[in-house]
């Protein structure tokens, strides 16, 4: 490449002091101001490769920082470094767009530019949302957030409010989940630009839509990850992360990798304005300084979130209930937690599988009673399959900040074709799981087309290139192995390659399914409904909820309210004949009567013609199903009696 005479940048203290983060490049009042870390290096030059090449040689700052400050083209900028001694050019670390990858220039971006119509928008907080998790390069056949705008009314339709989008920070390769991203501030290529994206959010907000982001924070990808080159502080090897080096936020020079993460909160709240953050693996962030890491990304997303309420919620394998305390009580101030345990208990009961992590569930009805109204199972107790007390109590918290679910990425994916629940269990059966799910006391998240019973695999799929695949391949292998059926050589034929773009494009939504199981989406709308307009449900048990067992494949639980209450009986087995019932939660309260809210048994729902459970004498509990009840005064309705009315 042709280059014109170095120059030298000089100090712009205007510029310096209006910039809204301290990494990256951003245009104010026609001039780019660039501003990299790069602690122990004694020289880095800017060079600019469009619209004309030149070279400036930026300046430090005597804290780590290295500064240029150039007029502003009105053209697509595209730059990258040289620091002094190095021959590779590379890119920002703190870049706003990468047009070509990790590996290529990085792009100036200008987000004052984008038309923004959202200033209305209140925000949202947790209370009485319902989560779809979302893919974006697998949502629509063109895998874009254009194509994905398109498809929001319908997730409307559906009754989904809270759209939580899997990683987006920039990553090599035609496709993969995200979590191995390595330009944390940059919107991947592969969905389309900055602008597609902001378009997205705006077009969800205007629909009272809200739009999550999840966050990788605990480490960055192999390929592509040239922080280090920049800085060796940025990571350490006081901790061991199980995915790549730990990041360095507690170690020595540490301030400047703080700075770097909480500027990247702060950013995709501002510049994008997401309405929060799903925070992954939590507990592979390490940092046993004071405030903690995480507690102070949670501050930093709520200034920038300014009167906007926002949401945060984490993943934490161990299962840390403090992560829900106010940081002066210690915690992280999180909204929400992801519950694992009532997804492992819930695949049990379903499939009767139960290896590897799984051997810690029977999958029984008490499993489910106890996460209805405790929360986790595990809340100190020993676990078998890691050999170690696992989880904290969780008494006291509220029963809708635990996120439920029983499909999500991971676990459909961590299984030998990426087959859904939909296809593997039998309908009626999964009706019945999806009206716990959608009723229970929890904040209930499905995974993309789970709302139209989708059966569309969601597999492993990762591209980065011949040789890192192969790697990819052996170590998707290798985590896989711990589950004995899979691990047999037998199945080793079928297990899906992720580098291969047929992993990728099997994985894609069809959404002719959800014409297809339009009985079954309209069971979910009706669930929805219910959720959302039931004076009982609204209350996700903050009125008292108790449990009992019916049969080691039977249960109910009993959701009391003002003046009424709710009686959801689950029956994963066969046929139940409940007689003599000597249970006390199946009896109304005095001078009132059970009416049957909802069967999932209803043939509108692709029952099997069981429309109701029998109340009438005897507890007659078809196989199969979930039915509700609500209580109601005696002869209040058409001015007869309701059956299995109190005495």
């Amino acid at each position: 490449m042709q280059r014109q005479p170095q120059a030298t940048a000089t100090a712009d203290y205007p510029v310096e002091r209006q910039r809204r983060l301290p990494v990256g490049a951003e245009i104010i009042e026609g001039r780019i101001g660039f501003r990299v870390w790069a602690p122990g290096r004694d020289g880095i030059q800017l060079i600019v490769e469009q619209p004309e090449p030149q070279a400036v040689e930026m300046t430090p700052d005597g804290q780590g920082y290295f500064t240029a400050v150039l007029d502003d083209p009105g053209k697509p900028v595209l730059y990258r470094f040289r620091l002094k001694g190095e021959e590779m050019l590379l890119p920002d670390p703190a870049s706003r767009f990468q047009p070509d990858g990790p590996h290529g220039p990085s792009e100036v971006i200008d987000p004052t530019r984008f038309a923004w119509t959202d200033a209305d928008w209140p925000g949202l907080g947790l209370e009485g949302r319902i989560i779809c998790e979302m893919h974006v390069g697998t949502f629509t056949p063109e895998g874009t957030w254009r194509s994905a705008i398109q498809e929001l009314p319908r997730l409307l339709d559906a009754g989904i409010d809270l759209i939580e989008m899997m990683p987006i920070a920039d990553f090599p390769g035609r496709f993969g989940w995200g979590y191995d991203g390595v330009d944390l501030f940059a919107p991947t290529r592969l969905y389309g630009r900055p602008d597609d994206l902001r378009r997205f959010i705006d077009a969800a907000h205007a629909l009272g839509l809200g739009v999550l982001l999840d966050v990788v924070y605990n480490h960055l990808g192999p390929d592509g990850n040239f922080l280090k080159i920049f800085s060796p502080d940025y990571f350490t090897d006081r901790h061991e992360c199980e995915w790549g080096d730990a990041i360095n936020f507690d170690g020595p020079r540490s301030q400047p990798v703080r700075e770097f993460f909480l500027s990247n909160a702060r950013y995709w709240i501002e510049e994008f304005h997401f309405d929060g953050f799903r925070l992954d693996a939590t507990q592979q962030i390490f940092d046993e300084s004071e405030p903690n890491i995480i507690s102070e990304i949670v501050r930093h997303a709520r200034q920038a979130a300014g009167r906007r309420r926002i949401v945060v919620i984490g993943e934490n394998e161990p299962q840390r209930t403090e992560l829900l305390h106010a940081p002066d009580r210690g915690g992280a101030g999180l909204d929400g937690l992801w519950n694992d345990d009532f997804h492992h208990s819930m695949r049990v009961a379903l499939t009767g599988h139960n290896e590897a992590y799984y051997s810690d569930y029977r999958g029984s009805p008490q499993e489910i009673i106890s996460v209805a109204r405790h929360g986790y199972l595990y809340q100190g107790q020993r676990s078998d399959w890691q050999n170690k007390p696992r989880g904290t109590p969780s008494l006291g918290i509220e029963h809708d900040r635990f996120v439920c679910y029983i499909e999500n990425h991971d676990q459909i994916a961590n299984s030998l074709r990426g087959d859904r629940l939909a296809r593997t269990v039998a309908p009626d059966r999964y009706r019945a799981a999806m009206a716990l799910l959608m009723l229970g006391p929890w904040t209930p998240l499905i995974f993309q087309g789970q709302e139209s019973g989708a059966t569309t695999p969601f597999l492993y799929f990762a591209d980065h290139g011949h040789k890192t695949s192969r790697f990819v391949g052996d170590g998707r292998r290798k985590f896989l192995s711990q589950f004995p059926s899979i691990a047999d050589e037998a199945t080793a034929p079928f297990l899906p390659e992720p580098g291969l773009e047929t992993t990728f494009s099997q994985s894609k939504l069809d959404f002719r399914q959800g014409q297809e199981n339009f009985r079954f989406h309209t069971l979910f709308k009706d669930l929805v409904r219910l959720r959302r307009t039931d004076e009982v449900f609204l209350l996700c048990g903050k009125e008292g909820i108790e449990g009992a067992v019916l049969s080691d494949r039977a249960f109910l639980l009993r959701f009391f309210g003002r003046g009424q209450d709710r009686l959801m009986i689950v029956n994963l087995g066969a046929d139940l004949h409940v007689a003599p019932a000597p249970e006390p939660l199946l009896a109304p309260p005095r001078g009132q009567a059970w009416r049957v809210l909802l069967s999932t048994q209803d043939p509108q729902y692709g029952g099997s013609g069981v429309a109701r459970a029998s109340l009438e004498r005897h507890w007659q509990i078809p196989a199969g199903i979930a039915v509700i009840l609500m209580s109601k005064p005696v002869g209040t309705e058409n001015g007869e009696e309701d059956s299995q009315s109190a005495a």
